[in-house]
């Protein structure tokens, strides 16, 4: 039977992602190098190099990994939902849930977000939030169409506190170096900021 090379190494390409997003839960991303990803893998890095040309490239499939999933539970607890606010509730944790499921994908995005200089990375990640803002724009002018939260409410602006929340929620996972209460904190967090835009408890 011949061996289906194709499937071999995207299945590698996968367990190469996969072990960059388990590192990044435990230091920080920018400190991970190739050789540490090799040695994770229990593989030589000219073996990562035959699936990924540079670090770079192994940093931008992370990214892309991240989006792929972290849209795909976005927009399919916004579906699912029968409204808007009740979209909007499920997409918060929807996130939340995936940030505890995989801690280390959010410190690559705050990661990349930081590093000063403009990289094809680092366009990503802010081409993937802003896509992620634009989402919550329409389903937040969705709730504001329906009267489920105040009509003055300023989408942009609730959108980038909403990010904010579950930022806040991310960093305090990092400082207790648990993520096992996340969750529980977060329907906290989540009736604060659905105070401020006008829902009754």
């Amino acid at each position: 039977m011949p061996i289906n090379f194709r499937q071999s190494t995207e299945s590698r390409q996968a367990e190469i992602i996969a072990t960059m997003v388990r590192l990044s839960a435990e230091r920080s991303p920018a400190d991970i190098t190739t050789t540490d990803i090799a040695k994770a893998m229990k593989v030589t890095q000219g073996a990562l190099f035959r699936h990924f040309a540079t670090k770079e490239a192994i940093r931008l499939a992370v990214v892309e990994w991240i989006e792929v999933q972290l849209m795909s539970e976005l927009m399919a607890a916004r579906e699912s939902a029968p409204d808007a606010l009740t979209a909007l509730k499920a997409m918060f944790m929807a996130h939340v849930g995936f940030a505890k499921a995989h801690p280390g994908a959010p410190r690559l995005i705050f990661g990349e977000l930081q590093q000063p200089a403009a990289s094809p990375v680092k366009q990503r990640v802010q081409q993937i939030m802003q896509r992620y803002r634009q989402t919550l724009s329409q389903t937040l002018n969705a709730a504001i169409q329906t009267n489920q939260v105040r009509a003055d409410v300023d989408c942009p602006s609730a959108s980038a506190l909403f990010l904010g929340a579950i930022q806040g929620l991310v960093i305090q996972s990092i400082l207790s170096g648990s993520t096992e209460q996340m969750e529980q904190q977060a329907v906290g967090v989540l009736k604060l900021y659905l105070a401020a835009l006008g829902v009754e408890s």
